[in-house]
């Protein structure tokens, strides 16, 4: 299984792709034209980490290039996807709502989604930053978006963020993470420079 990465334009946020073989799934959806680049193969889905503005303005132009494409996230990630306050792109210059909803598929904590041959994607709720978090747990690898970016304190000062949940899920990611490789939801080296405006 590969591993590439995207550093979007929006507040440096991280997009993932993961490949094996023949078949590519991301993680999180930003600058669609970079990340198609990376995809080997055919695209079978997406995973969201959460659903702020800044990991998935990117949907609804990859959605109408493959418009069958499944986004995978849990039911606070759906309600997110579907109004532009919840995912915080009101304040912003491109308000966002998802144009195809029928292709959100919601996930419990725990449960497993099928990527590659022998290989799944266990869904793991991990809240705090936001209700939406989900940390994506997929062979060696752990995608933890912004519930936790080494050496970058949790943010908590969104509506809806929790701070104790915060902590808690940055103890259960450390745990999970343990003889694993960290994909964060942003680029730790470029957060100093954005921390004053940034969505993480």
């Amino acid at each position: 299984m590969e591993v590439r990465f995207v550093v979007n334009r929006v507040f440096n946020s991280c997009s993932y792709v993961v490949t094996q073989g023949s078949s590519s799934w991301l993680v999180d959806c930003g600058d669609v034209q970079e990340i198609l680049s990376l995809v080997t193969g055919s695209l079978s889905g997406v995973l969201l980490t959460h659903s702020h503005f800044d990991h998935i303005y990117g949907l609804n132009r990859l959605l109408g290039l493959f418009p069958q494409l499944p986004v995978f996230t849990n039911q606070a990630g759906r309600e997110g996807l579907l109004s532009d306050k919840l995912n915080l792109s009101r304040y912003h210059e491109e308000p966002f709502v998802l144009d195809k909803p029928g292709n959100i598929q919601v996930v419990e904590d725990g449960q497993q989604v099928a990527l590659f041959d022998g290989i799944n994607a266990r869904a793991v709720f991990t809240p705090g930053h936001s209700p939406s978090c989900v940390t994506w747990v997929i062979g060696n690898a752990v995608f933890s978006g912004d519930s936790f970016i080494p050496g970058v304190k949790t943010v908590t000062n969104f509506p809806h963020a929790d701070k104790q949940l915060a902590a808690q899920s940055e103890v259960c990611i450390r745990r999970m993470a343990t003889g694993r490789e960290i994909y964060a939801g942003h680029a730790p080296q470029l957060i100093e420079n954005e921390k004053n405006n940034c969505i993480i």
